[in-house]
């Protein structure tokens, strides 16, 4: 509702201007202080300030939930919210360790190697990207109607029916879809199997009871694939949140406990409580995470 109206209802040159100068002059302060919370505080700054203003957007949604269906309700998200969250926690954690060992070697008179390791393969080795790209061509087909509002054509017509708000299983499913491909996508471009099995070679290092080389790209793909098939499905449900508590409850696509913004928050969360106990046990300080 109101997607129709003017945006702005000042449209000459020095409202623009003005506008562009603000916008422009906000994100440089906002990325300076990003930078000053990487270098003098704990964790990344920019991840930091976004996942402040995730968790600053939790209290209003839920009140606005409450409001409108009730305590009941209310009192169910939070808990279901939870558990979502405990579960989001252990994928994020889970992987599978791929051990490593590297041949000793004489090296004038001196022995390298011989030493073990692992290579850490995620369940979600994705991340959020798969979510962002889907997400973002999901709103192509809302600008195509947006663009043809008075058109009979039944193609925008059916478009306009079942992919433009959001709450329609058949929009559901082709998001769903998407998330699995781009994560499969992401995932064969970011970590390449034959590059890790030929640095591995290089350096004298194998994967016990696999060959050096191809057998250990061969190893390494199918271990990757059967990691990815689970990671792209909780990927596509964790996507689905927000839409299903839309059709259902009538919450708001901003549903907190679901989507980019769950994932954003649990993990900046992680990556901040590792860092804090890397840099205890660093100065000699107990740890906290046991």
């Amino acid at each position: 509702p109101g997607c129709n109206e003017a945006l702005l209802y000042d449209e000459s040159a020095r409202t623009m201007a003005i506008m562009v100068v603000t916008m422009t002059a906000g994100t440089a302060i906002i990325m300076w202080l990003g930078e000053l919370i990487t270098d003098r505080g704990i964790g990344n700054g920019m991840s930091i300030l976004i996942f402040a203003q995730v968790v600053a957007t939790f209290p209003a949604q839920l009140w606005q939930l409450k409001i409108a269906k009730g305590w009941t309700v209310f009192a169910g998200t939070i808990v279901i919210g939870l558990l979502i969250m405990a579960a989001v926690i252990f994928i994020e954690q889970a992987q599978r360790r791929i051990p490593v060992q590297y041949a000793r070697r004489m090296v004038g008179r001196k022995m390298f190697g011989g030493s073990s390791t692992y290579i850490p393969l995620k369940v979600n080795q994705a991340g959020i990207i798969p979510v962002i790209f889907a997400s973002s061509l999901m709103y192509l087909p809302a600008m195509a109607v947006q663009f043809n509002q008075n058109t009979t054509n039944p193609v925008i017509v059916w478009i306009s029916k079942y992919f433009t708000t959001g709450d329609h299983w058949y929009y559901m499913a082709a998001y769903f879809a998407m998330v699995i491909f781009f994560t499969y996508f992401y995932v064969s471009i970011t970590f390449d199997t034959e590059e890790v099995a030929d640095n591995m070679k290089k350096y004298g290092g194998f994967i016990p009871g696999i060959r050096a080389g191809r057998p250990t790209q061969e190893y390494l793909s199918y271990v990757l694939s059967r990691l990815t098939f689970p990671g792209s499905l909780y990927l596509g449900l964790i996507s689905l949140i927000p839409l299903i508590a839309l059709k259902l409850v009538g919450a708001s696509q901003n549903f907190p406990f679901g989507g980019t913004s769950l994932l954003i928050m649990v993990g900046v969360a992680l990556d901040t409580v590792k860092q804090i106990e890397g840099q205890l046990q660093q100065r000699n300080y107990e740890g906290f995470l046991k």
